[in-house]
């Protein structure tokens, strides 16, 4: 199945776009059988991203594999400038480029300084450091936000992320150089109260939330937000920064758009968005293994990519990190029960002229 291509969102520039709401891609990291970086393939990735109407890439997070950073590996830089000359060359709107930052903050500020110097907008501040208490977590922000414009980032406690106050989300959104909050507790109570705590920010409308909650995504971009009581201000996510959004990106931005249809009144699709919703998540549980407790969540996504033939394998820099078993079926399971969740027909489409 075919997806029509909306027009892009407008906006002056990448930070307006961010403000406005778009889908933003979490950069996986492509490898060769050798387990070396496979600059071809890396940036048709990119090339696939922005056909597919993208609003923006985020590298360096979860998908691009943390072992980057590593001095043994060394992909930190390489796999960061790639997408961003990819971005620049073949880019004909304004598109995000964001980049993740992670450890104390010494490591992030200068991870933020070598985003900066390669043309990235902004940072998503990984919330995983050890040790760290909430105090500790804004001053590293507020260091961070000196160099580059900074994402928060709550991240579900089952892959290394922790409980984060509503006075700590309150007191990040006070800092000047936040200008998002991407969500992504998994967790119905903790997306509630990260919104009213922002909510209660003397900047609530100058950080747009994003929805990182993979397993709730139509849900989340669906839920009007009441803040502070029904005489509160509406909250709306404004988009998605996700690593779903990795795969089958054309029907991310096609749904987006949707969804922008039904928050303007059209019952009818809002009706049909809250029915596709939960084969959705089921897609997602696939891709990201919940059954094997996201032990296959990268290669699920690899795994994807490469039967679209984007990717040549599903080699991650770990060679213990595998599909789990019973994975690759699932996957076919839901592609045959959900076909509209794909975007197959497009990138068949389009492949040889990405992988120029």
């Amino acid at each position: 199945m075919t997806h029509p291509a909306p027009a892009p969102a407008a906006a002056v520039d990448p930070l307006g776009l961010l403000a406005e709401g778009t889908v933003i891609p979490a950069h996986p990291l492509v490898l060769d059988a050798g387990r070396r970086l496979d600059e071809r393939r890396q940036r048709a990735l990119t090339r696939y991203y922005l056909a597919s109407g993208a609003g923006g890439v985020a590298v360096g997070v979860h998908t691009t594999q943390f072992e980057i950073r590593e001095p043994s590996v060394g992909l930190l830089r390489p796999v960061l400038e790639l997408a961003a000359e990819t971005v620049e060359r073949e880019a004909d709107r304004p598109v995000l480029r964001i980049a993740g930052a992670c450890g104390y903050t010494a490591q992030a500020v200068a991870e933020a300084e070598l985003a900066a110097e390669l043309g990235y907008d902004a940072v998503l501040l990984s919330p995983q450091v050890p040790g760290a208490d909430e105090a500790g977590l804004l001053e590293r922000a507020r260091a961070v936000g000196e160099v580059l414009p900074v994402i928060g980032f709550y991240l579900q406690e089952a892959v290394g992320g922790r409980y984060l106050s509503p006075s700590f989300w309150s007191r990040l959104a006070d800092i000047p150089s936040v200008v998002a909050v991407k969500t992504a507790p998994f967790d119905r109570y903790r997306t509630a109260e990260v919104i009213d705590a922002i909510a209660r920010s003397d900047r609530a409308g100058d950080v747009a939330l994003y929805t990182g909650n993979d397993d709730a995504i139509l849900t989340d971009l669906l839920t009007p937000y009441r803040t502070g009581g029904d005489g509160g201000e509406l909250r709306w996510f404004a988009g998605g920064l996700l690593g779903q959004w990795a795969v089958w990106t054309r029907t991310a931005v096609a749904l987006l758009a949707e969804v922008r249809r039904a928050r303007a009144g059209d019952h009818a699709l809002t009706v049909d968005l809250l029915r596709r919703a939960p084969q959705l998540t089921e897609a997602n549980a696939a891709v990201f293994d919940v059954r094997g407790a996201f032990r296959g969540c990268v290669p699920g996504v690899h795994e994807v990519l490469r039967r679209q033939g984007l990717l040549a394998g599903t080699w991650c820099l770990d060679p213990a990190e595998q599909l789990s078993p019973g994975q690759a079926e699932e996957l076919t399971r839901v592609c045959v029960a959900h076909p509209w969740v794909t975007d197959d027909a497009f990138v068949a489409e389009h492949l040889d002229d990405w992988l120029r």
